[in-house]
């Protein structure tokens, strides 16, 4: 897991963080707990999930220190929900919350509602390796008439329909994240309010990548626990001066494990 180590190098050219960030990903859903590929498909928190959710306010409760000033979700109920109930368990239900489909999971295409163990010994395990932790291998799109799609979703109608994916990469991901976070997350960090940033694990994959230079090749290593918050110190530039999770090292490497282990 690159990410989990503190991206110390760059502690000596800046060396007094300034802005805090945190991301948090969505407690399990209903589909997380059942193995499938979920993408842009719309599911709930299984019970887990909401557990994970409470537990992780109140880890950013407990935090000394750590006062979250603003949110920002994607529309994707799983990370809405995630939001609501940390934030309820934190005290701080009434903090502005900002949702935007840029923040939204990868759409895995015709993958999505696919069991990934199902999928790996369909396709093989190098190739779902390469669809779920690559960075330049989008599985097959659906088609614009697919109820998948989301053009077909109204929550996205005042969308773009050019800009609506059929399917993604990880480098797809990055780029239309990445202009959000610059434009909007990025303003609220340097206007000196602390984020919370609530998503998914590859639209945090895509923000770990950008954040901590982590290369095209290491990015393949890094599993994103659900419900775990990581907090990140960033100077003027929005490079992360280090990174850490909250809670106990064990249990979260445990969790990042079985993320790991999901295609088998």
């Amino acid at each position: 897991m690159p990410a989990c180590r503190p991206p110390g190098s760059r502690r000596a050219r800046y060396p007094e963080p300034v802005h805090t960030l945190v991301i948090l990903r969505h407690g399990e859903s209903l589909w997380n707990a059942s193995n499938l590929f979920t993408g842009w498909t719309d599911v709930d928190l299984s019970p887990k999930g909401e557990d994970e959710a409470r537990a992780a306010g109140a880890l950013l409760a407990a935090e000394p220190g750590l006062v979250i000033d603003v949110v920002h979700t994607s529309v994707l109920t799983r990370a809405v929900h995630t939001c609501d109930l940390a934030l309820s368990v934190a005290g701080r239900s009434y903090l502005p919350v900002q949702r935007h489909w840029r923040l939204n999971e990868r759409h895995y295409g015709k993958l999505q509602g696919m069991n990934k163990k199902e999928a790996a010994e369909r396709f093989g395990a190098d190739q779902v390796k390469a669809w779920r932790r690559g960075y330049l291998t989008p599985p097959d799109p659906v088609a614009l008439d697919d109820p998948n799609h989301p053009v077909n979703d109204p929550r996205y109608a005042d969308v773009p329909p050019d800009a609506l994916p059929g399917s993604e990469c990880l480098a797809d991901v990055v780029r239309r994240m990445i202009p959000y976070f610059e434009d909007r997350i990025g303003k609220d960090l340097l206007e000196g309010r602390t984020v919370l940033v609530v998503a998914h694990g590859n639209s945090l994959r895509g923000l770990a990548k950008y954040l901590e230079h982590i290369s095209d090749d290491e990015i393949v290593g890094l599993d994103i626990p659900t419900g775990v918050p990581r907090v990140y110190e960033l100077d003027d530039n929005l490079h992360a001066v280090s990174a850490r999770y909250l809670g106990d090292p064990e249990a979260i490497r445990a969790a990042a494990e079985a993320v790991a282990r999901q295609a088998g």
